[in-house]
């Protein structure tokens, strides 16, 4: 016969009076309450976990576009400083007042080209300006402005009603606008000495500026030309002293004839009350007239050329010179019945009609008066 175990169970005792059940308590919420106990997690669970990650995104995103601004802002100051930011400003935001410009207000002969070609082609160069206040103060620019200025006058057309312009930061000193404006327009062909030298006095006498002399203005403005060309600019300022307030046309007068006529009323002082007494009872309406006086008052007054003379018997150099053209130094014999030019340059490949008009032009310019 087997034998039987016999297992011992105690049960639970009876609550007494004394000792209160214990009532039912909520369940603890564990750290992931939607987890469930095969691992699976419950759409609670994924919609926080989706929005922490799109939190995470977003801020990830938006440290992104603050260091790229950062870097476009520093990028804009940098740019403006170099006056390579552009934009359209209208033109009556736009004043000149601020810099006495070196460019004469009573000729351009190529305004009309620069026109024809903005309308063509529009502004490939935009002007440079500084802000001031709520408008703008031109640096470099005086002749696309006044293009500008004279299209919209002639067209109405709102396109000539802006002008592209290249933002200079502020803080520049006074020179160096000046400075900005000469350089620009020292690369021109058609810049007179006249010019350069009634803005080198212009500046002489501004109270804004550090300068007291005109030989000081040369000096700073014209600091990227050459030494020959410094000391033209000054004998056009002497010039210019004697004669200057009563002269209409006085960017016309060629180097060579400015050059004498100022040497001449340096040794006569006498000529210069005469000279300016002619020019205040004229009334030149152009400029080859005005020109013209000034030649014959120096004719007259038995002035001799700048340049050397030597012996006159045939075959012999009677003159010899040396002249700066935009394209390089210009070596001159003149004899009897016989001109010699030489200088660094090949002739041989020029059209021949153009250099049949260019020597039309040349005697068409020593035959006149």
């Amino acid at each position: 016969m087997s034998k039987r175990r016999v297992f011992d169970i105690n049960f639970p005792s009876e609550p007494t009076a004394d000792v209160a059940p214990t009532p039912p308590t909520e369940a603890t919420p564990s750290a992931e309450p939607s987890v469930k106990s095969d691992g699976r997690r419950g759409p609670m669970a994924k919609a926080i976990t989706e929005n922490a990650d799109a939190l995470r995104s977003r801020a990830e995103i938006e440290q992104t576009i603050r260091a790229e601004n950062d870097r476009l802002a520093h990028e804009f100051v940098r740019l403006k400083a170099l006056g390579l930011v552009v934009d359209r400003i209208l033109l009556d935001k736009i004043s000149t007042s601020k810099l006495i410009r070196d460019r004469s207000v009573t000729r351009d002969p190529d305004l009309e080209e620069l026109k024809a070609s903005i309308k063509e082609l529009g502004l490939s160069n935009p002007i440079r300006v500084e802000e001031d206040g709520d408008g703008y103060q031109l640096v470099q620019g005086f002749r696309r402005l006044s293009a500008y200025q004279a299209l919209y006058a002639e067209t109405g057309d709102e396109t000539f009603a802006a002008i592209p312009a290249g933002l200079v930061a502020r803080g520049e000193t006074l020179q160096g606008l000046y400075r900005r404006m000469v350089d620009e327009n020292l690369v021109r062909r058609d810049i007179s000495f006249a010019e350069m030298a009634q803005l080198a006095v212009s500046y002489a006498v501004d109270p804004e500026t550090d300068c007291t002399n005109v030989e000081d203005a040369v000096a700073v403005l014209y600091a990227s030309a050459g030494r020959q060309k410094r000391s033209y600019v000054r004998h056009f300022a002497e010039l210019l002293e004697f004669i200057g307030a009563d002269l209409t046309y006085p960017e016309a007068i060629p180097r060579a004839l400015g050059l004498d006529l100022k040497k001449k009323l340096v040794d006569s002082p006498a000529l210069i009350d005469q000279l300016r007494a002619v020019l205040r009872s004229s009334d030149f309406a152009t400029a080859d007239e005005e020109l013209a006086v000034l030649r014959e008052a120096l004719k007259s007054a038995g002035a001799t050329s700048s340049v050397s003379r030597a012996a006159t018997k045939t075959g012999v150099a009677k003159t010899t010179l040396r002249c700066t053209v935009p394209a390089g130094t210009v070596r001159c014999q003149a004899r009897d019945g016989r001109i010699e030019m030489a200088m660094e340059r090949d002739f041989s490949n020029i059209d021949q009609y153009r250099l049949e008009s260019a020597i039309a032009a040349f005697f068409e310019a020593l035959d006149q008066s």
